[in-house]
C-alpha cells in the first residue's frame, strides 16, 4: 500500500473487529481478524455463508499460521510441495491445531491457509502482525466483484474499510490442494 494512512485505517478497522476488502492474487477479497469472533461471524453473515464450511487463512509467512495448524501432523513427504509453492497463490488444507476455533474450521479438522506473494495483503498480514480470513467478496455461489466501486455498490457500510490497490494478476482463484495428500479441492 501506498498510503500509510491507508494501511493505517485498515489496521485500524481490523483491530476494531470490523470486515474490510482488500485485493488478493486473483479477486478481491472479504476479511477480518481470525481470532475475532464476532467479526468472523459479520463476514459470513455480509457473505451469506455458512459457518459448517470453514474458511481460508491468509498470510505472510508459514509462522503467523502455526497457532491455527498442528504442524506436527503435515507429513515429511509433502513438506516441500507446501513450503516450494509458497508465498503463492497456492491455499493447503492442513491438519488444524486442537485450539483453532470452529468459528473458522466449520466443520472440519483442517483448516486452509495460503502464504500471499501479493504484496499489499502481505503488508496487512505484517502490520496486523498475524493472518486473515480471505474470502472471496460475493454472496456464496455469486459472482465475485471485479472492481472497487462494485465492491462499494454491492456491500456498502457492511464493509468499514476499501483496500483500493490492485489485484494481483492471476486469473482464477487460488488452487486448493490437500496437505496430506496432495489431491486438489480446486484447480
Amino acid at each position: 500500500m501506498s498510503d500509510l494512512s491507508s494501511l493505517s485505517a485498515a489496521i485500524t478497522s481490523l483491530e476494531n473487529g470490523d470486515v474490510i476488502l482488500y485485493p488478493t492474487e486473483a479477486v478481491y477479497g472479504l476479511g477480518c481478524d481470525p481470532d475475532n469472533q464476532q467479526a468472523v461471524e459479520r463476514l459470513l453473515d455480509i457473505k451469506q455463508r455458512p459457518v459448517e464450511k470453514g474458511l481460508i487463512l491468509i498470510a505472510d509467512n508459514y509462522g503467523q499460521l502455526l497457532k491455527y495448524v498442528d504442524d506436527a501432523k503435515l507429513p515429511m513427504d509433502k513438506r516441500a510441495d507446501i513450503f516450494s509453492s509458497w508465498p503463492g497463490a497456492i491455499t493447503w488444507v492442513m491438519p488444524a491445531a486442537k485450539t483453532t476455533p470452529k468459528w473458522l474450521t466449520g466443520q472440519f479438522d483442517t483448516i486452509a491457509v495460503r502464504v500471499t506473494n501479493h504484496p499489499t495483503v502481505k503488508r496487512l498480514c505484517q502490520e496486523f502482525g498475524k493472518p486473515l480470513v480471505s474470502t472471496s467478496a460475493n454472496l456464496t455461489g455469486q459472482a465475485t466483484v471485479t472492481s472497487i466501486v462494485e465492491a462499494q455498490q454491492h456491500f456498502a457500510e457492511q464493509v468499514s474499510f476499501y483496500v483500493d490497490e490492485p489485484l494481483g494478476g492471476n486469473t482464477q482463484p487460488s488452487t486448493i490442494k490437500d496437505a496430506t495428500t496432495g489431491n486438489i479441492f480446486r484447480g
